[in-house]
């Protein structure tokens, strides 16, 4: 079993900062990638910044770009997303992507956390 706790949401005004962390835990043998997806009201889910754990390559939502920085730490299996110049329409559930194995001769999988809301509003 896999856990993933995400923290560090919440409630912001435009032109804010905020910064989410998540944490997996549990019986995985490796990580290969790290990322932070989210879903507003309404709308489908988008990819928003990924980073591999090998060269720590990142990606990112053309949207978040410059305002948005993904880091990792290999030693906690812990993934951070520091958001600054939040606008509202960042408004979302953020949810936390780890892609991993449980064995060395097991396939990839993705793993997914709870969420966390993160509202920018005045």
């Amino acid at each position: 079993q896999v856990q993933l706790v995400e923290s560090g949401g919440g409630l912001v005004q435009p032109g804010g900062s905020l910064r989410l962390s998540c944490a997996a835990s549990g019986s995985i043998f490796s990580i290969n990638a790290m990322a932070w997806y989210r879903q507003a009201p309404g709308k489908q889910r988008e990819f928003v910044a990924g980073i591999t754990s090998g060269d720590g390559a990142t990606t990112y939502l053309d949207s978040v770009k410059g305002r948005f920085t993904i880091a990792r730490d290999n030693t906690k299996n812990t993934v951070y997303l520091q958001m600054s110049s939040l606008k509202p329409e960042d408004t979302a559930v953020y949810r936390c992507n780890v892609r991993g194995r449980l064995g060395p001769s097991s396939a990839n999988t993705d793993y997914w956390g709870e969420g966390t809301l993160v509202t920018v509003s005045s």
